[in-house]
């Protein structure tokens, strides 16, 4: 992308409509709590009214026995219900007596207006009133139910009472509204909760999530230096992190590309000065045009070859594209055949070399590539091990993979510098410079060939004084 292209990508991106999402999480929030809470409102009414009703009939039916048997016995001292014809207050306390025991008061408000003794009408045993209700001016005359009073086993006179459904009628402004007035105020407290709760976590989610939108627009732009806050363990704070490892690896990468980049510039750039210069000493007749220059001028051409194609390979391994032609192969007898072609090479370079091979271990792998991969190791040791010096190569088996050591004698690289021999174009500064004119490939590209294997390429130091390079390929799978 070019950078007149960058502006008109970052006008594409807009400001996050975070205010939105804050909204619609405060409205569902508030909406389904609202409902909840009306459902509640709703079943727990009609469960006090049903209930309640249920109650009554259940306990008015015990006590209008309990006063039936009280009024047989009021009749049997006197022989006849003169008394309480003559005296309201003798019934009224005797209908109390009854109905709340001494010790076991009523509620206030039922106490007042629930079972009072007019809600009760006394006739004797000819049906004529002893005691009769008032009046009603607020409703229909009652509806009563009788039950017979009797003395010894004779009816002396009937009780008709107020049934539980009618008493109700009476109760809606009592017991029920003051019931469902405090449930109503729960239930508006439950509403302004959940309106502060819908409010506050709106705002809280939405301020976290407007960080992450604005530092992911910061990355879209090419800031890799956004980082977010990491707070706290939710899925949120994961998030964060994850986003700051991202960016990290963005960042990384940026680097890595740029310096990778910078990197072949400069390694492109050495041998291409030195053929210009012999180039054009050859022109100014500085130097003849014969064999041995000619001979030169192919070896820098030849390094040029051999880089671009260490480049191609490992352009190829990034791609997933590097061509691997796995099948059985004995990876013992692969190694051995290289060492031992190159045993004079070692030896001319002062370098002794021990080596402890199987018999066999079959791996699925590429015999050029692992050619390839042998060379690359040897090319390292003879490049940077001082003479005279010592080269040991062990294969054995481990379990389920195939462990080859390849240990070199001094000097030795940091451990700190370790883990970057891999990289492209690195090179330790010190004694393992660029003295042979390496290119600063041949690690990474025999990490590629390894990783093309299913294997994996670790340093570590050596006992002889050098490193030593640990590299583990997955055995074949026998029937």
């Amino acid at each position: 992308m070019t950078d007149d292209a960058m502006p008109v990508k970052r006008r594409r991106l807009g400001r996050p409509a975070l205010s939105v999402l804050g909204l619609k999480l405060f409205a569902i929030i508030l909406i389904v709590n609202v409902a909840i809470s009306g459902l509640v409102f709703i079943s727990v009414s009609r469960s006090i009214n049903d209930g309640f009703i249920d109650y009554l009939k259940t306990t008015q039916a015990e006590l209008v026995h309990n006063l039936a048997d009280a009024l047989g016995d009021a009749w049997g001292e006197e022989g006849s219900w003169q008394r309480l014809r003559t005296d309201p207050r003798a019934w009224r306390e005797l209908v109390r007596r009854q109905l709340w025991p001494e010790g076991h008061p009523p509620p206030v408000g039922i106490q007042r207006d629930l079972t009072r003794a007019r809600d009760f009408v006394l006739h004797d045993a000819d049906g004529l009133p002893v005691i009769g209700l008032p009046p009603r001016h607020d409703s229909q005359p009652a509806r009563l139910e009788w039950i017979p009073i009797r003395h010894e086993g004779r009816q002396v006179g009937t009780l008709g009472y107020v049934p539980p459904d009618q008493l109700m009628e009476q109760m809606d402004k009592i017991f029920l509204e003051q019931q469902q007035r405090n449930l109503g105020i729960i239930v508006a407290s439950l509403v302004l909760a959940s309106l502060l709760l819908a409010g506050g976590l709106s705002w809280w989610l939405g301020r976290r999530t407007r960080s992450m939108a604005l530092a992911t627009r910061r990355l879209t732009e090419g800031d890799y230096g956004a980082r977010l806050a990491e707070r706290g363990r939710d899925e949120l704070s994961r998030l964060s992190q994850d986003f700051n490892v991202l960016a990290e690896t963005l960042e990384a990468n940026r680097e890595s590309r740029q310096r990778w980049v910078s990197d072949i510039a400069h390694e492109l750039r050495t041998p291409l000065a030195v053929l210009r210069g012999e180039i054009e000493a050859m022109q100014d007749g500085i130097r003849p045009l014969d064999q041995d220059n000619l001979t030169s001028l192919s070896q820098e051409v030849s390094q040029l070859e051999r880089l671009v194609g260490d480049l191609r390979l490992l352009a190829q391994s990034d791609a997933g594209a590097l061509e691997v032609s796995l099948a059985p192969l004995d990876l013992a007898e692969s190694l051995k055949s290289r060492l031992t072609d190159a045993r004079g090479w070692i030896a001319e370079h002062d370098i002794h070399l021990d080596s402890e091979l199987p018999a066999s271990v079959m791996i699925r792998g590429d015999a050029q590539r692992l050619h390839q991969l042998w060379n690359n190791l040897i090319d390292n040791t003879l490049a940077y091990t001082t003479a005279p010096g010592q080269l040991r190569v062990t294969l054995k088996r481990k379990g389920q993979m195939a462990r080859l050591t390849w240990e070199d004698s001094a000097p030795g690289v940091p451990e700190a510098e370790l883990k970057r021999l891999t990289q492209r174009l690195y090179r330790v500064e010190g004694s393992r410079n660029r003295k042979s004119g390496g290119s600063g490939l041949g690690l990474s590209i025999a990490a590629a060939l390894v990783s093309a294997h299913g294997g994996t390429l670790a340093a570590s130091p050596s006992p002889l004084g050098g490193l030593c390079w640990t590299l583990d390929f997955p055995l074949m799978l026998t029937a």
